[in-house]
């Protein structure tokens, strides 16, 4: 079992036999680990090793690194390779798997590459897909059972055409128009007696997708039902081919980690040391620029009470509590609500309940939370009237901002932008902005009668 400290001191073997031309050497170094751990060592090489190492392991070590890569990578360290090469490896891929990878490259080096490929009929049809629907992340399938055979000639054709063993528990059934009809389970072909028909043992009611369903709302189907594998349907429901369990759950880590960056205002970028800093600009710039300018909207409401701050500048000391507890809260009810979009739990029609909801413990958190620093503003300062702005306005903020975090995403999903990119950046600007102006108003309305 080689542990993960190992694989850094296989690293560095690795590169000093690269280094010095020791091929035999660096080829069994990679080829003794797991196929995760080679593509952990792969991606750190150099471009130079890299090209020099892919073609000379062994054809099925090189498809299993290039699977295991993430696609950018993927498709860099195919660019370095020959065609001849490259088909050898393609050739040990899954069909699914080669078809992403050809589908990303340039189009003159996938062409001539699906060219010197044994299997290139299974590939094709899945090129026809985009990548990320149900169609572009089937693969083909490598048995089905007309419903009209017995479950003797089931198993025949089974031993004759031996089925992925990702996918065996599950064998899809079809009629003369390969209409998709029922799904059987092996268990059940072996256990009915041999001239039982499939057609009486099958479960006609299979759950299904069509091939230009989102990859997301594929994902969630499979784990809402449980499903080690679902069928592929064309408009005539036709078979085209299945999904399996290990491509769901790459969708909902890809899906998942989407939305993790892109509620950081960082929709492109991957954590590695491979990745340049101009990439990490590129993607966070925008977004620290807007940023800024939103924050302008807090910084023209600051503006507006000049007067009231200048006179009672004992006001800014508030000014952190006031807007970082309600920042808090709508970032807290931002994340459920985003979460629930992705997930499906929640949708627009859900917006009222929703959002009564959340202002409902906007509410409970601004009584909790006002009444406390109306307190500490009392004995730290010395003034009730202060203690009552304060607690007033970190109350009301409260409510606002568990509206925001509601109306917000909400707002964004129904006009078809993606909440968890546009959102943080909204619901900041104005909580900030309310929690500013609610407090100020308040304290001008208040204080300067009293002080």
């Amino acid at each position: 079992m080689v542990e993960i400290t190992d694989i850094n001191i296989l690293l560095e073997e690795v590169r000093e036999a690269l280094t010095t031309e020791d091929w035999d050497r660096a080829v069994d170094l990679v080829e003794a680990l797991r196929p995760p751990d080679q593509a952990d060592i792969f991606e750190e090489l150099s471009k130079d090793n890299q090209s020099e190492l892919l073609p000379r392991l062994n054809p099925e070590d090189s498809a299993d690194i290039l699977e295991e890569l993430r696609d950018e990578v993927a498709i860099e360290a195919a660019a370095l390779l020959e065609a001849e090469d490259l088909s050898r490896i393609i050739n040990e891929m899954e069909p699914d798997e080669a078809a992403d990878l050809l589908g990303d490259m340039a189009p003159e080096q996938a062409a001539e590459t699906l060219s010197a490929i044994e299997d290139a009929d299974e590939i094709r049809p899945l090129l026809e897909h985009e990548d990320e629907t149900a169609g572009g992340l089937m693969t083909s399938v490598d048995v089905v059972l007309h419903k009209d055979i017995t479950a003797e000639q089931a198993i025949n054709h089974l031993k004759t055409n031996i089925p992925d063993a990702e996918i065996a528990y599950y064998l899809y059934v079809v009629d003369d128009d390969v209409k998709l009809v029922g799904v059987v389970s092996l268990l059940q072909i072996v256990i009915a007696s041999s001239e039982t028909c499939i057609v009486d043992i099958m479960n006609p009611e299979v759950i299904s997708v069509f091939a230009n369903t989102d990859q997301e709302a594929t994902a969630r189907l499979m784990a809402r039902y449980d499903l080690l594998a679902l069928p592929v349907i064309d408009l005539n429901y036709q078979l085209l081919g299945v999904i399996t369990h290990d491509d769901m759950v790459a969708v909902l880590e890809e899906e998942e980690t989407e939305d993790i960056y892109r509620l950081g205002g960082v929709p492109d970028e991957r954590v590695s040391s491979t990745v340049a800093p101009r990439i990490a600009l590129k993607a966070r710039m925008p977004w620290l620029i807007l940023n800024m300018g939103t924050a302008l909207l807090s910084a023209l409401v600051l503006s507006l009470f000049e007067e009231t701050i200048a006179q009672l500048a004992v006001l800014a000391v508030f000014f952190p509590i006031v807007a970082g507890v309600s920042g808090s809260a709508g970032t807290q009810t931002l994340t459920v609500t985003v979460r629930g979009l992705a997930l499906g739990e929640v949708s627009s029609r859900d917006g009222i309940p929703t959002l009564t909801r959340e202002v409902l413990i906007g509410l409970a958190n601004g009584i909790v939370l006002g009444s406390l620093i109306a307190i500490i503003a009392l004995f730290w300062k010395g003034s009730p009237i202060l203690g009552l702005v304060v607690g007033t306005a970190t109350f009301l903020n409260l409510i606002a901002a568990g509206f925001a975090g509601v109306f917000v995403p909400m707002g964004l999903s129904v006009i078809k932008l993606d909440p968890a990119l546009a959102s943080p950046v909204l619901v900041s600007t104005l909580t900030d902005t309310l929690g500013y102006l609610i407090y100020l108003s308040i304290a001008t309305v208040l204080l300067l009668r009293f002080f």
